[in-house]
């Protein structure tokens, strides 16, 4: 093909992913409905991200897939009389290439879709605030005001801190929300009111509200109620101390990010359904445990796992030291930013929090590294069952695209892949392809994970499924 024809093609795909913008805009405003292209959300993104995102799609299919292919099935869906649910696109599009039948598409979606009609409801949304405001509450706070929409989604409606040292306290808590030197600028805009000490971001106005301690603080003189209040400090590690925040007026049930004593460990996808309408303290266990507990989930199910060692390469963090200092943990003290710092990790033992039939067969370790963001957890594994490196990865790649943990397990066999390509990853785990070791019965697995973005993806999933306003996913998994 020609440079003219090649350029003119491109052209094309621009102005048919323009014409996609403002429909993809009214679905999620109007009728609640998150569309997305095989698992990547393209809600209030630019025209190359959602041309990246079908691009994607080449890495997981022996097919292509272009918005020529995509925006016929959106504008029909626009068409439809659904609501309340997530629409993956690509997959209807590539559903619709391969099994039409003789169908239209408009009949095709009408059949695929048909659950969704008319079901509109009135719930409202659910107050969330924020206890905490450091690496996981910011990213958590851009995500919900992110995906601010209709119906009955997370509401960000507070964020607890600390009263600060500096006259400017509240502007330096926008300026690190508004910037951020892993995750990129803040999409979109960021007011400071003073006045009302209120942080407007996209039009959504967050309280901040400066305690020192949890049952202090009375949400409802700000109108807030019936609230999940996600933890993020990290101070309160067991059920006695996070039932301080049921102490609080308007606080409801509180989730902490990090593992927690006494309580039920989520990791969604693996044992959400534990989750009882009763449970007022949750944890959504650590980072490292949402990465490798639904790869040994989808192993578990269908090799089994005699046994294993984990070894996670993980970015330093804030408990470390910038340069050598005393700190109470064996060698964290050291420069985080010079050093690879070996050290524990409790997430070997964790695994068997969310899935028992593991207690006990794993080992693990830890090593932090000089980055600041995205680690890598190496599974070394006895499989009850033999296989090939291509029979695995085959299945893993199936997992990844139309499984129930398809949300957190994504796949890559990228040639080229390192860690600052995993930034923003919304997965829990991705499933390094090309360095996937099999001999017989054993096998090593390379999963990257953004430790900062994915497990708050995780975490927000978690909320929703608690406050009940999880999306419906179309289209369904085939059985």
């Amino acid at each position: 093909m020609s440079q003219e024809l090649i350029l003119a093609d491109w052209n094309a795909r621009e102005s048919i992913t323009e014409a996609m913008i403002p429909l993809i805009g009214r679905l999620y405003r109007e009728r609640n409905v998150e569309i997305s292209v095989y698992g990547r959300v393209v809600v209030k993104r630019s025209v190359i991200d959602i041309i990246k995102a079908h691009r994607f799609v080449r890495q997981l299919e022996s097919e292509e897939l272009s918005v020529v292919d995509t925006f016929p099935v959106l504008e029909v869906v626009s068409e439809l009389d659904v609501y309340n649910a997530h629409i993956d696109i690509g997959k209807l599009a590539m559903k619709f290439r391969r099994e039409a039948a003789g169908r239209d598409l408009k009949q095709f979606l009408a059949d695929e879709l048909a659950d969704l009609m008319g079901q509109q409801d009135g719930r409202q949304p659910t107050d969330v605030v924020l206890y905490g405001f450091g690496r996981i509450g910011r990213i958590l706070a851009r995500q919900m005001v992110d995906r601010a929409g209709i119906g009955h989604s997370l509401r960000l409606r507070a964020i607890v801190v600390r009263k600060g040292k500096a006259e400017n306290d509240l502007e330096k808590r926008a300026s690190l929300l508004r910037r951020d030197s892993v995750h990129g600028s803040f999409r979109g805009t960021i007011q400071v009111d003073e006045e009302n000490q209120c942080i407007i971001a996209n039009g959504v106005s967050i309280q901040v509200i400066f305690a020192d301690k949890p049952e202090d603080v009375d949400y409802t003189a700000y109108g807030i109620n019936n609230a999940l209040v996600i933890d993020n400090t990290g101070m309160f590690r067991d059920a006695e101390g996070m039932a301080r925040h049921l102490q609080a007026k308007g606080a409801a049930r509180a989730l902490l990010t990090a593992p927690g004593k006494n309580m039920k460990n989520i990791v969604m996808g693996v044992n959400h359904l534990d989750i009882a309408d009763d449970d007022t303290i949750l944890s959504a266990a650590s980072c490292t445990t949402n990465a490798i507990v639904p790869v040994l989930k989808a192993l578990q199910d269908k090799f089994g796992v005699e046994n294993g060692h984990v070894e996670t390469v993980h970015s330093y963090t804030n408990d470390q030291n910038l340069i050598d200092n005393y700190h109470k943990g064996s060698r964290r003290g050291r420069a985080a930013a010079l050093n690879m710092v070996l050290t524990e990790t409790g997430a070997a033992k964790a695994v068997a929090k969310a899935l028992p039939e593991l207690e006990g067969k794993l080992t693990g370790n830890a090593i932090r590294v000089p980055t600041p963001n995205v680690s890598m957890a190496i599974l070394n594994l006895n499989l009850k069952a033999g296989t090939t490196r291509d029979e695995l990865n085959d299945y893993l790649r199936e997992i990844a695209l139309h499984s129930d943990l398809q949300k957190q397990v994504d796949y890559s066999n990228s040639p080229e892949a390192v860690s600052t390509d995993f930034v923003g990853s919304r997965a829990a785990g991705v499933v390094d392809a090309l360095a996937t070791i099999v001999d017989g019965n054993r096998c090593v697995l390379y999963v990257w994970y953004d430790n900062e973005y994915g497990y708050s993806c995780q975490v927000i999933r978690m909320a929703q499924h608690i406050c009940k306003c999880t999306l419906p996913a179309y289209p369904k998994k085939s059985k």
